[in-house]
């Protein structure tokens, strides 16, 4: 069985500025508002939905097969994902456009000002699902990337026998109700954080029971309270690992994604699959950037028995990493 990322590549251009914005900010004059910050400090990380999911996967010794669009500057990120074990013979490459990008500054305050560069990310629009070269019944991760593309997989997973996870994100507020709809009820899996869920019930109209007994399996990732599972049998709370130094949240939940579709892959019960996640997520979390982290096989199961109890489940696997 294959599993399929369809989410978005970009770069994250991080910026600080020793300041206050409020400071700058004439209230009287917004609607001629001209500005410009001098930041004292910049980072450049790897990131996008697609590709975070796809790194934390490679990590754990999953073949994440990345179906997505990436710019002309994608060169060094290809050869970092590659090196992860990310499969991206599927990521198509724009020779024009750069790849998506995201520019956050932020100031003394934690108040942020941010813009996102679409670039290249516009063009999975034009890749049909069917190039992916998936089978019947492999998964194909609908996550956040251009909404025409994410509608456009919606009815195409559905043709070509493939189970769709849906994991709209951010473009819940992009997409209409009927789109939302749609998704919900061609889901065979579902993964939102607890907002997001409360989202999809004000823009759909559907009732928590129904979103949550849609799809085969649902999860909601509920931040420190850990992360909700649900499916016809079972109804399960699991943990964060306790203690964790919380250094950059960004990414935490794409981690949590990787981890869980690594063990789901595997055919494993779905409290280790969401133990998991939640150990890729700890991993993240304490981590400036959104794959920045890494650790081997060994050292992901001394991590998760911290916490969780496999029974064992973790040695039936040997990982090159390790």
């Amino acid at each position: 069985m294959k599993v399929i990322l369809t989410g978005s590549i970009a770069f994250d251009y991080l910026m600080y500025f020793p300041g206050y914005f409020k400071d700058h900010i004439l209230p009287e004059s917004l609607h001629k508002i001209s500005l410009s910050f001098l930041v004292d400090d910049m980072v450049k990380r790897f990131g996008g939905v697609g590709a975070n999911i796809a790194y934390n996967m490679a990590l754990i010794g999953g073949d994440p097969y990345l179906y997505s669009a990436a710019g002309q500057d994608f060169g060094d990120f290809d050869k970092h994902l590659r090196s992860a074990g990310v499969d991206t013979s599927g990521v198509y490459i724009d020779p024009v456009k750069f790849t998506a990008s995201f520019f956050q500054n932020t100031d003394l305050g934690q108040a942020q000002i941010a813009s996102f560069y679409t670039g290249a990310m516009a063009d999975s629009v034009n890749m049909p699902l069917a190039d992916a070269k998936g089978h019947p019944g492999d998964l194909v991760m609908v996550s956040p990337t251009d909404p025409r593309a994410m509608e456009r997989y919606m009815e195409e997973c559905k043709g070509l026998g493939l189970r769709m996870l849906f994991d709209p994100g951010q473009q819940i507020v992009r997409m209409n109700a009927a789109t939302m709809r749609k998704g919900l009820k061609n889901a065979y899996g579902l993964f939102v954080n607890d907002y997001e869920f409360e989202l999809l019930q004000k823009e759909t109209g559907c009732s928590a029971e129904e979103i949550l007994h849609g799809p085969e399996f649902c999860v909601v990732t509920l931040g420190k309270e850990g992360a909700r599972v649900v499916t016809a049998q079972e109804d399960i709370l699991v943990p964060v690992i306790p203690d964790v130094k919380i250094v950059d949240p960004t990414g935490v939940g794409d981690a949590f994604r990787g981890g869980f579709l690594r063990g789901y892959l595997l055919g494993w019960p779905m409290r280790v699959c969401a133990e998991m996640g939640a150990t890729t997520a700890a991993y993240c979390l304490a981590e400036h950037g959104t794959q920045e982290h890494s650790f081997t096989w060994a050292q992901f199961k001394k991590y998760y028995r911290s916490t969780f109890d496999d029974k064992g489940l973790l040695d039936t696997i040997n990982q090159d990493k390790e």
